[in-house]
């Protein structure tokens, strides 16, 4: 059984990339499971507090990840770049200041986002190449999903009703899915 962990970047509760994320679940194929993990509950990253011990929002997180065979990061556009709150809990699991194992190490990833503006979070993603790559990630490039101008993509619930963006991100993660199960197989 493969196994998937979808993390929104968003901290707001009608979150564009947190819908998104939902309607990722139901579309893992047959033989894979996809769960969520979140960001909320992490504080400012602070190695001062790590050495008092890891918050438990973040061990959380980074058991999840590490339970995972492969990890979506459904990311927002901040200012053209990643949101700040997405990057610290990032850091924060990827802290090897208690001495844990790099989670990242080897572990598939892919990226994926929808924002109001016109390039769907093109710039958000371009900025976490870099990261993953310097935290050792299997940072896989068979697709990216970007879906520009989400307020007309979603209803009112947060429900996915636009069917060319329903459509590639079945497509997204039935490709992830596939690379992360023949990766583990």
């Amino acid at each position: 059984m493969t196994k998937l962990i979808g993390i929104s970047g968003s901290l707001r509760k009608a979150s564009f990339n947190k819908s998104l994320l939902n309607a990722a679940l139901p579309l893992a194929p047959e033989g894979v499971t996809f769960t969520t993990g979140t960001i909320e509950g992490i504080p400012l990253y602070n190695a001062d507090v790590e050495k008092e011990g890891v918050p438990d929002a973040v061990q959380v997180l980074k058991d999840q990840i590490a339970a995972a065979d492969g990890v979506i990061l459904f990311t927002p556009e901040y200012n053209n770049s990643m949101p700040g709150v997405f990057k610290n809990a990032i850091d924060w699991v990827s802290s090897s200041m208690t001495g844990a194992p790099n989670v990242f190490a080897g572990r598939a990833f892919a990226i994926a986002g929808t924002s109001p503006g016109p390039f769907g979070t093109l710039l958000s993603q371009n900025a976490w190449l870099s990261v993953l790559r310097t935290l050792g990630a299997d940072l896989w490039s068979g697709k990216r999903l970007m879906l520009p101008k989400a307020g007309s993509l979603f209803d009112k619930d947060g429900q996915l009703v636009d069917a060319d963006a329903q459509a590639r991100l079945k497509a997204f993660v039935e490709a992830f899915a596939d690379y992360v199960a023949r990766k583990t197989a």
